[in-house]
């Protein structure tokens, strides 16, 4: 691809909506820290970790990241009652059995956190889908793209924090690192991948933005971003017919989306032919 139909696509995909939002710059971790309170990572400044995120690994300090909070203490059961002392009340009696039930049906019970965030991103693309009005479509998408944003790591949001602010600043290269980083650290979180496409696509590593963003979508099918994305890179690269299915299937995910369907109805023209 020459660099005039790139930077048409990057046009084209800034008019989709996947321009990133400026976000503040993170200073880096002040000296003095002792050495669990950063992350480094080669090529950049040390990165200040979130309080009581610490980092560790197999081969000792500094080959990874440990930002799991400590389990709660278990409730202590109740002392059997001592000659000379009084007994238990039955109110006592009955609680500790609670606490000791509660125990032991909690670890099947309580969902984990990528559970609960499954359920959310469920419910969201179930509104967002059956949405009749454009700006509502909007306002159930933005709450999409914020849970996407979180990958359940304080570090590895951190990082995602630095790197959309690298994008925001044209610092392409810092954002690459901090996004290799990001894919390593968390491989199944498909916002990351998907950042990672982005910035490849402006460094017109064309190849590696698709790859980026069918490994997003692997992930995470309903990505209309993603789809969006690997759409506009299609269509510019002359694969129409493989760019109509994208945008056919990010159109599904989330119909309220005037330009896509503009962009369907000249591919479909392209690719099917018009109607007799």
């Amino acid at each position: 691809m020459s660099i005039s139909p790139v930077r048409a696509a990057s046009a084209a995909l800034l008019a989709l909506g996947l321009a990133w939002p400026a976000l503040a710059q993170v200073d880096p971790s002040p000296p003095g820290r002792r050495p669990g309170d950063t992350l480094n990572i080669p090529g950049l400044p040390p990165i200040q970790l979130p309080p009581g995120a610490r980092v560790f690994g197999p081969n000792g300090p500094n080959t990874g990241v440990d930002d799991q909070p400590a389990p709660p203490p278990r409730p202590r059961a109740a002392t059997p009652s001592q000659p000379g002392k009084a007994p238990a009340r039955a109110d006592d009696r009955r609680a500790d059995d609670k606490r000791k039930q509660a125990d032991r049906i909690a670890p099947h019970s309580v969902p984990t956190q990528e559970e609960s965030r499954a359920k959310v991103l469920d419910a969201l693309y179930a509104r967002l889908k059956a949405a009749d009005d454009e700006d509502d479509a909007k306002g159930v998408a933005a709450a999409i793209e914020r849970v996407w944003m979180r990958s359940g790591s304080d570090t590895a949001d951190l990082l995602m924090t630095r790197a959309t602010a690298a994008m925001a600043g044209s610092d392409m290269a810092t954002a690459e690192t901090l996004l290799d980083s990001l894919v390593t650290l968390e491989p199944d979180w498909a916002e990351a991948w998907n950042k990672r496409a982005m910035v490849r696509f402006h460094g017109e590593n064309i190849d590696g933005a698709m790859a980026d963003l069918e490994h997003a979508l692997k992930i995470d099918p309903r990505h209309f971003v993603a789809l969006s994305g690997l759409g506009a890179i299609l269509s510019k690269a002359g694969l129409d017919k493989r760019a109509l299915d994208a945008y056919r299937r990010a159109l599904d995910v989330y119909p309220q989306q005037p330009e896509i369907k503009k962009s369907v109805e000249k591919l479909q023209i392209d690719v099917e032919g018009r109607d007799i």
